[in-house]
């Protein structure tokens, strides 16, 4: 991972804080998230305190901490969603997970994200698990949710 950083960072031989963002999105986007490592290796190269970095990095909610799982799951809280009842939707996925938000289960399969919408307004409330869309999600139709990708593990 340290060798990837560094061959972005490569790519921005004279920055300056002003590639400060543009650098955490492309590490991101390559590794899938900021470690820690990665973080004091773009300081360094900005001659920017990490303290600063991380500070940027946590304003933006774009910018994850932890690799995400092998089944990522995004929960829409746009107005349609959150109307028919993403927020209990949400709720369940944590309490079943054992994650809050942004984190990743000590197993590794299920990494849980809030997205505002993801413009499917008319399939409500609705989760996204790698690309696939799954409407008018409810607590209680989580179980078969979460069972069939734990059964694509063991297949």
């Amino acid at each position: 991972m340290k060798d990837r950083t560094e061959e972005i960072l490569n790519k921005y031989a004279n920055a300056d804080r002003d590639s400060l963002i543009p650098i955490l999105q492309e590490v991101q986007d390559i590794d899938g998230w900021l470690s820690e490592t990665a973080l004091t290796s773009i300081g360094n190269h900005l001659g920017i305190p990490v303290s600063k970095v991380y500070g940027v990095a946590t304003f933006y909610n774009q910018f994850r901490f932890h690799p995400n799982g092998k089944f990522h799951i995004q929960v829409c809280r746009g107005t349609a969603c959150h109307v028919l009842g993403s927020a209990t939707v949400l709720e369940e996925l944590q309490r079943k997970l054992k994650i809050n938000v942004g984190e990743t289960t000590k197993d590794g399969l299920f990494s849980l994200e809030i997205v505002a919408c993801i413009g499917t307004c008319g399939l409500a409330p609705v989760i996204n698990i790698n690309g696939n869309f799954h409407a008018g999600v409810t607590a209680e139709s989580l179980d078969g949710i979460i069972d069939s990708y734990k059964e694509k593990i063991n297949n």
